[in-house]
């Protein structure tokens, strides 16, 4: 988890920078300190028997980078390509790794009292990758454990990654 330390009247408030991206109606959040880059979507190479949340692989700048699409792996409907989506491309254990999105939208500063614990789904929701909510006045943010989400087993990054 990464935090700045700011000063308020002598008290100090740990502030976390997120990279807010839309998905769908909702707005979703991530270390600002793991995005490498923000790029257009383009064509990617597809790989056999790869998950259908694996798009493929680009070759940026000379390394192989797997593109995961957050719709398909977070099942919200089918993705729509166009002018607005965007590849956030991610470091995460010293991988490179690209995630389509619906849009980008800003970074925002959570200070600690602007960051609340995941809701209670039961099993209806996949709430393992989700770290927290973040309030901001009326506006609310789903906070992704983008690390844990990419190093989980059913991703196969390091399979996909390794073969390059």
């Amino acid at each position: 988890m990464t935090e700045q330390l700011e000063y308020h009247h002598g008290q100090s408030k740990a502030v976390r920078e997120l990279l807010v991206f839309t998905l769908g109606q909702e707005e979703y959040g991530i270390d600002i300190l793991k995005v490498q880059e923000i790029r257009g979507y383009e064509a990617v190479t597809r790989i056999a028997n790869a998950p259908a949340f694996i798009k493929g692989v680009v070759n940026l700048r000379g390394s192989i980078v797997p593109i995961v699409d957050m719709r398909i792996k977070f099942g919200l409907g089918e993705p729509v390509y166009d002018a607005f989506t965007v590849v956030i491309i991610l470091n995460i254990f010293q991988r490179t790794v690209g995630v389509v999105v619906d849009g980008v939208s800003d970074v925002i500063q959570l200070a600690e009292d602007e960051l609340r614990d995941p809701p209670e789904f039961g099993s209806v929701v996949e709430t393992t990758y989700i770290e927290g909510l973040g309030t901001k006045g009326e506006r609310m943010v789903i906070i992704v454990d983008i690390e844990r989400l990419m190093s989980s087993a059913e991703m196969a990054l390091v399979d996909v990654t390794d073969r390059s």
